[in-house]
C-alpha cells in the first residue's frame, strides 16, 4: 500500500476525534501520556469503512443528554487546543498491523520497558506511518473487532476485553447494542488512561496536570 511521508512514533494512538477521542487524549496528557489523534478509520476491503468522526448518539436520546454531551465536547476541543494536543482531523487509518517486539528492532530500548517487550502498533495513514505502543479505538462494531482479533490469532471465544489489552488495543464510547451516555464515555476514557499510563509509568504516575476536564472516577 503506498504511502507518503515518513514514519513517527507516540505511546498511544487513538482512532476518532470525537467526544471518545478527546476524553481519551486529554486524560492521557494530563497524566504525561503522548498521543496521536486521528479522525477515522478506512480498512482495506471493508464495503463500509468506520465513521469515527463523532460519537454516535444513544438510542432515544433526550435533550438533556444532547446538551451534556455538546457541552462536554466543546470543552474537551478547547482544552485540546490550548494544550496543543496532537489532534489530527483529515487523517485517517488505512491498515493496522500488530508487531511483536521480536525482530532487528527488538534491541531497541525503545520497544521496552520494566525489562518487557513492549506491543508495538503499526498504524498506516496516506501520510506516513504511525507507530504506537498503544491503540484506542472509539467506534467500532464487535463482530469487527473480533474478525480483527481473528486475524491476529486470538480465538473468537476468549475475553473480548481481556485479548484486547493483552494486544495493547483498547475500546472507549463502544457498546453491544447503543453508544454508552457521556458519563459512561468519560468514565471509560479515565480508566484507559489509568491503564495506559500505569504501563508507560510502570514506577510511579506524575502528578496530574490541572486544567483538564475532571472525569468522573
Amino acid at each position: 500500500m503506498p504511502v507518503n511521508g515518513g514514519i513517527e512514533r507516540t505511546s498511544t494512538l487513538i482512532i476518532g476525534t470525537g467526544l471518545s477521542g478527546l476524553a481519551v487524549a486529554s486524560e492521557l496528557q494530563r497524566r504525561g501520556v503522548s498521543s496521536i489523534v486521528v479522525d477515522g478509520l478506512d480498512l482495506l476491503g471493508a464495503g463500509n469503512p468506520a465513521n469515527t468522526s463523532s460519537l454516535q448518539r444513544c438510542d432515544a436520546a433526550d435533550a438533556a443528554t444532547l446538551r451534556e454531551r455538546n457541552e462536554i465536547l466543546r470543552h474537551l476541543r478547547n482544552y485540546a487546543s490550548s494544550h496543543k494536543l496532537d489532534v489530527r482531523n483529515n487523517v485517517r487509518a488505512l491498515q493496522l498491523d500488530h508487531l511483536a517486539a521480536e525482530g532487528p528492532s527488538a534491541g531497541d530500548p525503545a520497544f521496552h520497558r520494566a525489562g518487557q517487550p513492549v506491543q508495538q502498533w503499526a498504524v498506516s495513514t496516506p501520510n506516513g506511518v504511525l507507530y504506537a505502543d498503544h491503540l484506542v479505538l472509539t467506534r467500532c462494531a464487535h463482530s469487527q473487532l473480533r474478525r480483527m482479533l481473528a486475524e491476529l490469532g486470538v480465538a473468537a471465544g476468549q475475553n473480548l476485553m481481556a485479548a484486547m489489552h493483552a494486544l495493547g488495543m483498547y475500546l472507549v464510547g463502544v457498546g453491544e447494542l447503543i453508544t454508552p451516555t457521556p458519563k459512561e464515555v468519560l468514565r471509560q476514557a479515565k480508566l484507559v488512561g489509568q491503564a495506559i499510563s500505569a504501563k508507560v509509568h510502570p514506577d510511579g504516575m506524575p502528578s496530574l496536570l490541572s486544567g483538564g476536564l475532571a472525569l468522573p472516577a
